[in-house]
């Protein structure tokens, strides 16, 4: 990997790492849905006119049906779950659950696109799936008048599932129709699918002035941005390179945390966290020492 190249990994990581920090910061005042509306209505004022600027807007027309389930299941509906969750539990615990997305993604695949799962696949998506139980049962708590971090938790783990889902839904119907165009089109497809929503549960009172700087880094660096870092990356280092980020996203994810959160993080934490990284290392065949099997 070139230096510019791994300049770009390590800034997309920043990234979305702190996008799990600006929610956390975001959605008290704005309540899930508006935080996630204004999130997705800045991404769609940036990567629209890129995408015009590339004259990839025919793309668009002619895939916007399938772009637009792409929009609410890889958009829309996880942003509302981390949003969600982010009132609850810390920046760093919400980015250790998204980090089990390829775990689900690899099951969503074998299941829906027959993909092979190799015997060192298979050991890593029990001992993955192993790391995501062992965090549930610390952080659940679903009795009456428990916390609502187990509701949180649940909500983060519901956006990896939709994650996951799309990975395989965009590989099975967009291979082939131009990067730039899904990320806008789904950005806007999402934007149109909140807007009612954001409409009924706009907050009562005017967020502060900090709280949409919150949403406007959220919705302009930490997502549009980083789609633009991302496809970059697909398309200088390949998609097996690019998806390497998912390991660094909870590293980034604590240290902002800590920084401006004062988040601490606990062994029970430390431990699902690299026993979720240690598995999906090896589900997605990143981890080189052992044999990654016939991949298809």
């Amino acid at each position: 990997m070139k230096r510019a190249d791994l300049l770009d990994l390590l800034t997309l990581a920043a990234l979305w790492g702190a996008s799990f920090l600006f929610m956390r910061l975001g959605a008290a005042e704005f309540g899930p849905v508006a935080l996630s509306f204004v999130r997705v209505l800045g991404a769609t004022a940036f990567l629209l006119p890129l995408l015009a600027f590339r004259g990839q807007t025919a793309a668009l027309r002619t895939h916007w049906r399938t772009i637009l389930l792409v929009g609410i299941t890889n958009s829309a509906l996880p942003f509302l779950c981390f949003s969600y969750a982010a009132l609850s539990i810390n920046a760093g615990l919400s980015a250790v659950f998204n980090a089990a997305t390829p775990l689900f993604g690899a099951v969503i695949a074998w299941l829906w696109l027959k993909d092979k799962l190799t015997p060192p696949r298979i050991a890593g998506l029990f001992i993955g799936f192993a790391g995501v139980l062992w965090l549930v049962w610390d952080q659940a708590a679903f009795k009456p008048g428990a916390s609502s971090a187990g509701w949180a938790v649940l909500a983060c783990l519901a956006a990896t599932v939709l994650y996951g889902f799309s990975a395989s839904y965009t590989k099975r119907y967009l291979t082939g129709v131009p990067p730039m165009a899904v990320a806008a089109g789904s950005q806007l497809a999402a934007m149109l699918f909140l807007a009612p929503l954001a409409w009924l549960w706009w907050p009562a009172h005017m967020p502060s002035a900090n709280a949409w700087l919150f949403a406007l880094v959220l919705a302009v660096a930490c997502t549009g941005v980083a789609y633009v870092l991302f496809f970059r990356l697909i398309a200088n280092v390949g998609p097996a390179n690019a998806i390497s980020v998912t390991f660094l996203i909870p590293v980034f994810a604590v240290v902002w945390g800590g920084l401006f959160l004062h988040e601490s993080v606990s062994l029970v934490m430390a431990f699902g966290c690299a026993v979720i990284l240690l598995g999906t290392s090896l589900a997605t065949g990143v981890l080189k020492g052992l044999p990654a099997g016939k991949k298809v």
